[in-house]
């Protein structure tokens, strides 16, 4: 499953900042915590979207600006893979944000190893404002007949990534599962026609969350997820919404 989910604004910045945003790698649902990195060549479009459902925006804050974010695999090779993209969130005050990250492929290593990854995300262009710039460190394993599991360490910019009172918490960790159903068959592409998806962020601060939602595979290149997120710090994102992401790989 090649992701870009993480497409999310997280709400205003604490202390009356401008609104912040998430450069979106490869991603399970809320996190770039997934065994995922794009294909060498592998052009990826996400359209995500995150809304609230009926409630006002005065009592518990309104949607996040749309993102449209591309990335693309960069290294042509297959023990070690990378990708790097840029997002465009809209209307935000700075909306361009990008990420990166390399890695080894399962197995690769020796027989059985998980993958490994190293990624930074969420670069802004604001100072103290979006760039969370926030480092990764992802180790992920399929499981046979359970699904597909990720955990990871995060630290990020200590004066953007804060807690409500304006205080460091720029460091937590992260966790992903996600497992297909209903097998499908496109040519010799063998692929999920559903998929179900699950991640959480630690930490009381902009990327503090996570979510569970459905993605569904029209083709093996084109799926729609929808589900919804929530967060550990409402003051900051504001309380629960309904994401729906659109993703296509050329």
């Amino acid at each position: 499953m090649k992701k870009r989910v993480l497409g999310m604004l997280l709400g205003a910045a604490i202390l009356g900042a401008a609104a912040t945003a998430d450069a979106t790698p490869s991603t399970t649902y809320w996190t770039p915590t997934t065994p995922d990195i794009q294909g060498f060549g592998v052009v990826h479009l996400g359209i995500d979207n995150y809304f609230t459902v009926l409630r006002k925006a005065s009592k518990g804050g309104g949607a996040f600006p749309t993102d449209v974010g591309l990335t693309v695999g960069v290294l042509p090779f297959e023990k070690i893979q990378a990708e790097v993209g840029v997002d465009l969130m809209e209307a935000s005050d700075n909306p361009l944000m990008f990420n990166a990250k390399i890695g080894a492929p399962e197995d690769v290593l020796f027989k059985g190893a998980p993958t490994i990854q190293l990624g930074v995300f969420n670069v802004g262009t604001k100072k103290n404002v979006t760039n969370q710039n926030i480092v990764d460190v992802i180790v992920g394993k399929t499981i046979a007949n359970v699904g597909r599991v990720s955990v990871g360490y995060y630290s990020g910019n200590k004066k953007v990534l804060v807690d409500k009172n304006g205080n460091k918490e720029n460091t937590g960790f992260m966790a992903a599962f996600d497992r297909g159903f209903v097998p499908a068959k496109e040519g010799k592409t063998e692929y999920s026609k559903f998929v179900l998806a699950a991640d959480y962020a630690s930490g009381k601060n902009a990327l503090g969350g996570g979510g569970v939602g459905i993605y569904y595979y029209f083709t093996p290149s084109v799926s729609l997820l929808m589900g919804p997120v929530w967060f550990n710090e409402e003051a900051i994102n504001g309380k629960w919404k309904w994401t729906t992401q659109l993703d296509v790989n050329f």
